[in-house]
Formats: structure tokens, sequence, C-alpha cells
């Protein structure tokens, strides 16, 4: 699964059970009070039996920290305990995603959408983004630009460890 984290939506994309094409699937309402999002994405998660899971942690284009950095490691390592303690160690990645909005906004302006359409769509074409590019990576046995959640470790942990085993990496 793809997510794409935002201030007030999160869009969410799933792939084939093959690993090889990432599609929308939802947007979601940022609730930051209640958390009734990450509910929803966890019970999506059940649905859909995803296995692992894929966030978009926006850089800088120097590879900088940004606030939207940090809003995205939280929303990770929050959904990652929150799934630990209901005993789903699903593994929540998160991976450069530098640009998938702006890709995101040119493919649905190309493909002729509306502006006004947009806030609707714009969420789950930046998570297809992220999921397709993790599955483009991990097919061609290069490096994910990202790390690993530690579900029992410390919130804002900084551990920049890049993954490529498949034994703890298959495809999402």
């Amino acid at each position: 699964m793809g997510v794409d984290v935002g201030n007030a939506r999160v869009g969410l994309a799933l792939c084939d059970p093959d690993g090889i094409l990432a599609t929308p699937l939802k947007t979601l309402r940022r609730d930051l009070k209640k958390d009734s999002d990450r509910r929803v994405l966890r019970k999506l998660m059940e649905v859909h039996e995803v296995t692992e899971v894929f966030v978009g942690l926006p850089r800088t284009m120097k590879g900088g920290e940004s606030p939207s950095t940090v809003m995205a490691r939280d929303y990770a390592e929050h959904l990652a305990a929150e799934l630990a303690a209901e005993d789903r160690l699903t593994p929540i990645w998160l991976i450069d995603e530098r640009l998938t909005t702006v890709s995101a906004h040119r493919a649905l302006h190309e493909a002729g959408v509306s502006s006004r359409d947009f806030k609707t769509m714009v969420d789950q074409v930046a998570a297809v983004n992220i999921l397709q590019s993790a599955l483009d990576t991990i097919k061609a046995g290069q490096q994910l630009a990202g790390y690993r959640v530690d579900p029992k470790g410390p919130l804002n942990s900084q551990d920049s460890t890049v993954y490529n085993d498949e034994t703890e990496n298959p495809n999402a």
C-alpha cells in the first residue's frame, strides 16, 4: 500500500498481488483530533490484506527536513505503533517522495482533469507514484531511499538505513 500524508487528506494506493502495478484506492480526510483516518487506514489494510506499507517522506530538494517531513514521519510511527498494539506487525517504510505531488498535479492536468476535481484525486495519484516507485525499485533489485519504521522504537527516530534485502522488503 502506498500512503501520501497531507495536512488535510491522506491518499491511498494498492497494487496487484504480484506487486507490478499500483492503482488509486481512496482519499481519507485527516482527523488530527481523533485520528479516525488512521483507524480507517488500518481497517482498509485488513480488508485488502496489505502486507507492507510505503509512506512518502517529503524531503526538501536538498534532502533536508521540513514540517511535512516531520508530519509524515509522525504519522508512519503512530501507524506502526497502533498496528503493533493490535499484534499486527505489517512493515511500514518511509521512503523519499520528492516531487510526487508535483508529478500528480502534472499528470492530472495532462489527463484533462479540471482543477476543481484535483483535491479529490491528487493525493491518490501521489500515493500511486509513491507505491509504484517502491515497486519498481524493488523489482530492479535496487535500494529503497528510506527506512523501515520501528513499531517499538521511540517516535521521531532519525534512522536513515537503506534496505534492499527481499526477506525484509518483499513487494507491497
